[in-house]
């Protein structure tokens, strides 16, 4: 009879104890597939969420600040040797060895200008990429074409005193990403109320005329003062052909450090500031950190207490066939073969309890994943290499559980027992 069929039979004969062994082991793979899958989900979110949450890198130019005292009196900071950014550093951003982590390039030019005799600071956008950037941008529900009026929305001759920003009411600005063309403008609501702007009218900036596309809702930001049209045309306008006052960039860097995107920037533009606004990043990552160790520490306890679980049981198993060990021992079974038995019968429970723990540990993780990350739409897929190592993982554990065991059992006296017979 070969050891194996041994094994089996033996098997067979305790199918209360083999489930209970097995059962044991597939808790614990249930529980570490579970959470890693969870994990696995929340970062796949946080890299998606990236692209929608903004900048997390700001590129400006070098300059040099000096605060000047004159005569006792305190003036104001001057920066000298400042080099604008140019439309060709664009190019260099995209061509850094992690290209593939940047998502967004966005650059600006700033400048402040005159709109119907009043002053305003003009931002030129390059659209497609700034809508992209600030998905939370809305257009107020009263500049929505074809939108019926909004309750007590003013006449058109108090269009200019309107509230523009009724919060969370307009549809988000980035379905205009198509339609808006070089002749349109985008107005924050506090420059829409100081310039008494209303959607489609038309404007001229530095002899330029731009049509009034939409106006925004309030953010809360410095972008409520602004005025945003078309990159190219305000560089046209204002006489600055190529010249660009910052980049903001979006880069998906949830699984590589965002310090060595800087430096890759930086070296390609060393005459530009490259900052880091970590705390996009990290504070979402951070989550992600506390939650791995979280998961860690937990499914290294459920794992201890499954493989003492099979340590205890195959223990009391190996007692159990004192009688068993000893006919063995007598008609010829080396050590080794009995040895052998006891660990044979641990890599088959490990091994059923490694593929049931990864289907249990998927099913739990697809039923659960919807309370961590509702209206999301993450699903948690097949993963051939999460199964092959949850059951390596179940197999490992039950062979070392059971080592022991398999040594105390290939060393019983044969004599003794036979005493038991």
């Amino acid at each position: 009879m070969r050891l194996h069929n041994i094994s089996l039979n033996n098997l067979r004969r305790r199918r209360g104890k083999t489930i209970f062994l097995i059962i044991g082991l597939l808790i614990g793979v249930t529980t570490v597939v579970a959470l890693v899958a969870l994990t696995g989900a929340m970062e796949q979110d946080i890299g998606k969420k990236l692209d929608e949450l903004g900048a997390n890198i700001l590129i400006t130019p070098k300059s040099r600040d000096l605060a000047l005292n004159y005569g006792g009196i305190q003036l104001s900071g001057v920066s000298l040797d400042v080099h604008p950014l140019q439309q060709a550093d664009l190019a260099r951003i995209r061509s850094i060895k992690n290209n593939e982590n940047i998502s967004i390039v966005a650059p600006k030019l700033i400048a402040a200008t005159w709109v119907n005799q009043k002053d305003v600071l003009l931002s030129g956008i390059v659209f497609k990429e700034e809508l992209r950037l600030k998905k939370w941008w809305k257009i107020a529900p009263k500049t929505v074409p074809g939108a019926p009026p909004a309750k007590n929305a003013p006449d058109k001759a108090g269009m200019g005193k309107m509230d523009t920003a009724r919060a969370g009411g307009g549809k988000s600005a980035y379905w205009l990403v198509n339609s808006l063309t070089e002749r349109d403008l985008l107005a924050g609501t506090e420059a829409a109320q100081h310039l008494q702007l209303r959607e489609g009218q038309v404007v001229d900036i530095q002899g330029q005329a731009f049509a009034v596309k939409g106006i925004l809702e309030e953010m809360g930001s410095q972008d409520d003062a602004l005025i945003f049209a078309d990159l190219s045309r305000v560089q046209k306008a204002l006489k600055r052909p190529g010249e660009i006052s910052l980049v903001e960039v979006a880069a998906l860097c949830n699984t590589c450090p965002i310090e060595e995107i800087v430096a890759q920037i930086s070296a390609v533009l060393p005459g530009a500031k490259v900052t880091a606004v970590k705390q996009a990043v990290e504070s979402r990552l951070e989550t992600v950190r506390h939650f791995k160790r979280f998961s860690l520490g937990i499914s290294a306890v459920v794992m201890f207490i499954g493989s003492l679980i099979v340590f205890t049981t195959m223990m009391a198993s190996v007692n159990e066939r004192t009688r068993e060990i000893g006919i063995f021992r007598a008609i010829g079974f080396r050590k080794i073969h009995i040895a052998r038995i006891i660990l044979l019968e641990a890599f088959i429970v490990g091994l059923i309890a490694g593929v049931l723990g990864y289907l249990a540990g998927l099913g739990v993780s697809r039923l659960t994943l919807p309370f961590f990350l509702p209206g999301q739409g993450i699903m948690v897929p097949w993963d051939m290499g999460m199964a092959l190592g949850a059951t390596a993982l179940s197999v490992l554990l039950g062979l070392t559980a059971s080592v022991y065991p398999a040594l105390r059992a290939a060393r019983l006296d044969p004599a003794e027992s036979l005493r038991a017979i």
